[in-house]
């Protein structure tokens, strides 16, 4: 059968067009010269297309460390790219951030828009909160807030990392697999926390963790199984089970990137930091021990 090139041509050209006019036809933000505007817009929630389609679970330090002035390059390091397709929008990038807040949000998770807002010199200059679901942790320095929602109050967060390595002996998750060293350093924190009501604090997240080696199902599984442990050790130690949760992200978090052309002992020791055990500690941080 003969084809028709040219006819082809015209329907590619067609469909190519109502693409684009289709993508184009979604406003966003106008941006002042300065990196402002009088009215966020904000993209449907639901509609992420890029990096992770689900959103992900921010580093809540690298948040903190968000300033005005800061390049893409910068904000890219701190929290990656933007989830949506913000790609034709050069001085405006949306998040979908996802928060663990006892309490608040679907299954004590909370669900939040962020958009960053650049100047003519492609510098952040304006940040934007766009509750979704549940409470979000006011942790980069918002220049204007959405006008129908008030800043959410959320309790102060302070994290203690554990090394995966010092807590667990190889591939091990569960009690028995805690290992001596592993043992006193959950000890002596269980013993600064036992003073939970001296503290103020009303929840403890704990978070495991894991490299980016082995399957993902494997690596949520020991994650949550290595948070769960952690969990019941403090609260045999005497924290209030009640106030004290457990979650486990696989290696969807991780705060070191490797490259593959190491052999594998060195790309091993190189994601060492990734395997870790986070305890997140909810409530006043000015009390909370040092």
């Amino acid at each position: 059968m003969k084809t028709n090139f040219k006819a082809l041509a015209m329907m590619v050209a067609t469909t190519l067009t109502m693409t684009i006019g289709a993508t184009s036809a979604v406003a966003g933000t106008y941006v002042t010269q300065e990196g402002t505007t009088a009215q966020p817009v904000w993209p449907k929630w639901d509609s992420v297309v890029l990096n992770n389609t689900k959103g992900t679970f921010p580093n809540l330090q690298n948040l903190s460390e968000i300033r005005s002035g800061m390049t893409k390059d910068q904000l890219y390091y701190l929290i990656g790219s933007p989830q949506y397709n913000d790609g034709w929008r050069p001085k405006e990038w949306n998040y979908l951030f996802h928060f663990n807040t006892p309490g608040a949000g679907t299954n004590d998770v909370s669900t939040c828009q962020y958009k960053v807002l650049f100047d003519k010199d492609t510098y952040a200059r304006s940040f934007y909160w766009n509750p979704v679901d549940g409470a979000c942790p006011g942790a980069a320095p918002a220049t204007a807030s959405v006008e129908t929602a008030e800043p959410p109050v959320v309790p102060a967060v302070q994290r203690y990392t554990l090394n995966a390595d010092t807590l667990f002996a190889f591939n091990r998750g569960d009690l028995g697999g805690i290992k001596p060293n592993g043992k006193q350093e959950l000890t002596s924190l269980a013993e600064q926390l036992k003073t939970f009501d001296q503290l103020k604090l009303t929840a403890i997240n704990v978070i495991g963790h894991t490299d980016r080696l082995g399957s993902a199902d494997y690596n949520n599984k020991l994650s949550v199984k290595r948070a769960n442990t952690v969990r019941q050790y403090m609260v045999n130690q005497g924290l209030p089970a009640d106030k004290v949760s457990a979650d486990g992200m696989g290696s969807t978090q991780p705060v070191k990137e490797c490259a593959d052309d190491k052999n594998k002992a060195a790309l091993i020791e190189c994601l060492q930091p990734n395997r870790r055990v986070e305890s997140e500690l909810y409530g006043d941080s000015s009390n909370n021990p040092q």
